[in-house]
């Protein structure tokens, strides 16, 4: 579980890249000190610089000329992030959306994600892990322990990360080994029944060779009541192991080999919570709210299911990468290999009820394997004239069962798909004069998709097919040091999502006809300035963006006469995206820091004439045609926020000679939004403020502490999802939602011990 120290995170009026340097964080740091020319030496002893390599170089991230956020390990503590979901409360520009399954969440940035669930389609925002790209998404949902740092770029980052970077990158670093022998054991309990622990090894095996083992588990109960047979549900179970070799050779060759295993469960509930009293569970007279869901009361505040299926999923992943560095004098030469293997079982109570007569259920199974390499070729850092160049290849294989039934909606197909990637790219910079940087980047690719889709219910009926992309991005900037510790940046950027076909219930002869769904594109502009002031311990960074989508990718619902609901994968017009983003950290005293950040967000469907209609949506409302259909023009998109911010702060006073107080307190504030691209008025979810304190104590050494934790501290209720049965129930109201882990006000207590 991710209990790896504390110090502070958020982002709001003043959240910032590069974090006060109070000698707590946890990231990798290196001494401040002259890297370029506009940087000095500030007298505070203590600072330290946030080093991160969003651009694949180790850089300090003030001098990044990029919009990236970083949340080191102990920052991840103090918010009370412990899975991947909750990056959400971290981040100011970041959205996720689970569902009832993680191949189904959906990650946006600056109200941009992907909005569809065909397993072929590339998500907008892109995971990288330790160097090496997360393939299938849903791997990235299955842990997150043992964490560095987190680093959050916010953009187009596809001439460096790839196609599927086309509105942002989340890149994690894991720990890495220690220089001395180390170990750590945590442990974590709440009022709510959550429990996990954590360990850790780390140090040198010999003088060149150094290792970190590390075990994880999590486990939560849920927070929902199954009333058909007592369970609770909504929760998840997590054990992860991980271990990482680096050694060193030679004086110059650097190898770093690393494998973890992953097992875990999640269970799934989703309370309804706005029923009419005309509801009819699939328009059957005599299943009425009371029959369907006997005992539960439709409120907001609703936590009761009446499911006669244990819904939820069963999932494990083994993964391995070497990661070889060589210094050739003139450039270092890197190559990154990885593979991975993932598998999901998942199974749904599609009747959302114990009644036996439509007992409906559906279930499959998800397989990938995805293997990448990529060959790395990087200048020294501190030349006039920097490039980094490389040559980037993946291929993932996936395989999808799925049945459905058996009383209605009866499905039952088989389908693969394979995806392959080939690509160059580079990045230029040249230092055109003391303090002005020119930026040039381009990346050129080529991608291969293919399927089988064998649709086992209806005739035994076979599809395949293939296709095949070339693509280039491009990025232009320039950089400029204004004073000490002042820069700004001006960039351009291009992005690029690849075609996908639609796989999923409802294939057919013309899906195949028509073919893949066609690449998204977007272009970006960033005007953005980082400053640090007061000897560093004010750090104030400023972003401009606006980004334009074109051939927008989503899902559209699609709802057929028997009330079954169908996804349909559409190239849907354009989009677009601006604001500006504040992100600062203020170091008041030795013992005193603060971070926040906020981002205001202009975000608008600018076309989407043949949009689909919402469950229920009348003429008069918008929907019209046949197929009924709505334009979307002018409307925002999904999970887009006009304004969200998030402030933290941490106190940590001396209280004895070889004791410290801990006190920490972070809040999230978000204004409302639409969980559905098709403006679901049921899909609303209203603005919201949480407040999570903490109070502990610890040796100044750090090598033990414990603390108390409140998360959700004014037991606000809100909704990390929501969903419309309108048709499952006989065309009547019927909203479901999708508790999140602080949907009511719980405590904890966290422990550490360092030896």
């Amino acid at each position: 579980m991710h209990l790896l120290g504390t110090t502070i995170l958020a982002r709001s009026a003043l959240v910032a890249s590069a974090l006060l340097a109070s000698g707590q964080i946890s990231a990798q740091v290196a001494p401040a000190g002259p890297e370029t020319a506009a940087q000095t030496t500030p007298s505070d002893e203590s600072s330290t610089d946030i080093i991160v390599t969003a651009q694949k170089r180790e850089e300090r991230v003030q001098d990044v000329p990029l919009a990236v956020q970083v949340l080191t390990g102990d920052a991840l503590q103090a918010q009370g992030v412990r899975q991947f979901a909750d990056l959400t409360k971290a981040s100011p520009s970041l959205v996720i959306k689970p569902s009832e399954q993680p191949v189904n969440n959906s990650i946006s940035i600056r109200g941009i994600g992907t909005f569809a669930f065909s397993p072929s389609v590339e998500p907008s925002v892109a995971v990288q892990i330790d160097d090496v790209p997360v393939q299938f998404l849903a791997r990235a949902f299955a842990d997150l322990s043992d964490i560095e740092r987190v680093e959050i770029l916010r953009g187009p980052q596809s001439t460096l990360y790839g196609r599927s970077a086309s509105a942002g990158l989340i890149n994690i670093v894991t720990q890495g080994p220690s220089k001395t022998l180390t170990g750590r054991v945590a442990v974590l309990a709440t009022t709510d029944d959550e429990y996990g622990w954590n360990i850790a090894g780390s140090g040198p095996i010999t003088s060149n060779l150094g290792f970190r083992v590390s075990g994880n588990f999590d486990k939560f109960r849920g927070n929902v009541d199954n009333l058909y047979n007592g369970r609770k549900v909504s929760g998840f179970e997590t054990l992860s192991l991980k271990g990482k070799l680096v050694w060193d050779p030679t004086d110059t060759l650097n190898l770093t080999a690393q494998a973890g295993y992953i097992d875990g469960q999640t269970t799934i509930g989703r309370p309804f919570i706005r029923v009419s009293p005309n509801a009819r569970l699939r328009g059957v007279a005599a299943n009425t709210p009371a029959v369907f869901a006997p005992g539960v009361s439709f409120t907001d505040a609703n936590q009761s299911v009446v499911n006669n299926i244990d819904s939820g999923t069963d999932y494990s992943d083994y993964a391995a990468s070497l990661r070889a560095s060589l210094d050739v004098g003139f450039a270092t030469l890197m190559s990154i290999t990885a593979y991975d293997k993932f598998k999901q079982f998942d199974i749904l109570d599609q009747d959302e009820s114990a009644i036996a007569s439509l007992d409906n259920s559906q279930f499959g199974t998800f397989r990938t394997k995805a293997f990448s390499q990529e060959f790395r070729l990087l200048s020294p850092g501190g030349d006039r004239f920097r490039y980094t160049l490389g040559l980037f290849y993946s291929n993932l294989n996936l395989t999808r069962d799925f049945t459905r039934g058996p009383f209605f909606s009866q499905a039952r197909w088989y389908a693969t798909n394979g995806t392959k990637q080939y690509a160059s790219f580079g990045q230029l910079e040249f230092d055109l004069l003391e303090g002005t940087t020119l930026i040039g980047g381009a990346r050129a690719g080529r991608g291969e998709i293919d399927y089988t889709f064998h649709d086992i219910l209806n005739g035994d009926a076979r599809f395949a097919g293939a296709d095949s992309e070339t693509f280039e991005t491009y990025k232009a900037g320039l950089q400029q040091h204004l004073a000490t510790d002042v820069m700004a940046f001006l960039t351009y950027a291009t992005g690029h999502k690849g075609q996908a076909y639609d796989i999923g219930t409802g294939f057919n002869l013309l899906r195949q006809r028509t073919g893949p769904v066609q690449p998204e594109t977007s272009k970006d502009w960033q005007l953005g300035v980082k400053s640090q002031f007061l000897d560093r311990r004010v750090t104030l960074n400023v972003t401009l963006f606006d980004t334009k989508f074109d051939n927008f990718q989503a899902q559209g619902i699609e709802t057929l006469p028997d009330g079954t609901i169908n996804f349909r994968l559409a190239n849907v017009g354009k989009l677009r995206t601006r604001g500006v983003e504040v992100e600062s950290s203020v170091r008041l005293a030795r013992t005193l820091n603060i971070t926040g950040g906020v981002t205001y967000n202009d975000a608008e469907i600018t076309s989407f004439p043949l949009g689909q209609c919402y469950p229920g949506q009348t003429a008069a409302q918008g929907c019209v045609g046949s197929p009924s259909r709505q334009n979307l023009a002018g409307f925002r998109p999904a999970q887009a926020p006009k304004w969200k911010a998030a402030v933290s702060g941490d106190f940590t006073p001396h209280l004895t000679d070889t004791l410290d107080g801990l006190l920490q307190a972070s809040a999230t504030y978000q204004t409302r939004i639409n969980y559905s691209i098709s403006q679901d008025p049921q899909s609303v979810q209203p603005k919201y403020t949480i407040l999570n304190l903490s109070a502990g104590i610890r040796e100044s050494a750090r090598r033990w502490e414990i603390v108390a934790f409140v998360n959700n501290v004014f037991d606000k209720q809100y909704f990390a999802n929501l969903a419309n049965s309108y048709g499952n129930q006989g065309n009547a109201l019927a909203t479901q939602s999708y508790l999140p882990r602080d949907f009511r006000r719980y405590g904890g207590v966290r422990a550490s011990y360092t030896f």
